[in-house]
């Protein structure tokens, strides 16, 4: 069965996204459907190197540089896997896409979102989600639920990550037709239904 569409899912570090990334790749493919999974940024080799950079880099780095340097990662994952997943016919699943930089760097980071989409649309050669997911959770159960070392961005102030959870939810409530919000403190299996009852409401995708 052939199907193709781009998905992402997003919110923050802790909400699940990995997981249910996961179950969601796994049920699709159930149902017939070819599925190429990413991450983003990262997912090709230059990429994970600027992911590094971006993560692991002392002192701060400036956060228009930051934001450039995660579009810079996904115009390599766009040239070297989405593009060619979609023109064979696949669904991508992608773990974060450029939604991830206007709310990290412009609602949380204080760069200007509007322009931070006009940038993000040129670097992405206007090729966005069909669908976003946002796994919402509140900042003090993402930052519990993570259970590794944090990252230079994960140890910024917790005004800073409550901001990108207003962030994440202002950018839904502008674009509902392609943003849509599930409760990430639900049973896992519970988020799973939800997203995929998103999936198949707004763009017909079903699994079995």
């Amino acid at each position: 069965m052939s199907h193709p569409a781009f998905l992402s899912l997003d919110g923050l570090d802790g909400a699940g996204k990995s997981t249910q990334c996961r179950l969601l790749a796994d049920w699709l493919r159930t149902g017939g459907h070819g599925v190429t999974t990413c991450t983003d940024p990262g997912g090709t080799p230059l990429g994970a190197q600027l992911r590094s950079l971006v993560l692991h880099y002392r002192p701060e780095i400036d956060r228009m540089c930051e934001a450039l340097l995660f579009m810079a990662s996904r115009a390599q994952l766009l040239a070297e896997v989405i593009r060619p997943a979609l023109a064979s016919g696949n669904i991508v699943l992608s773990d974060r896409f450029l939604l991830a930089n206007i709310v990290y760097q412009g609602h949380a980071g204080g760069l200007d979102v509007e322009r931070l989409w006009e940038v993000g649309r040129f670097a992405a050669g206007g090729l966005e989600p069909d669908l976003t997911i946002v796994l919402d959770l509140p900042p003090e159960q993402a930052a519990q639920r993570r259970g590794r070392p944090t990252d230079r961005i994960e140890k910024r102030d917790v005004a800073y990550h409550a901001r990108l959870r207003q962030g994440f939810l202002a950018e839904a409530r502008r674009r509902p037709e392609r943003i849509r919000v599930v409760d990430a403190g639900l049973p896992i299996e519970v988020v799973q239904q939800a997203i995929r009852r998103e999936i198949t409401s707004v763009l017909g995708i079903k699994g079995e």
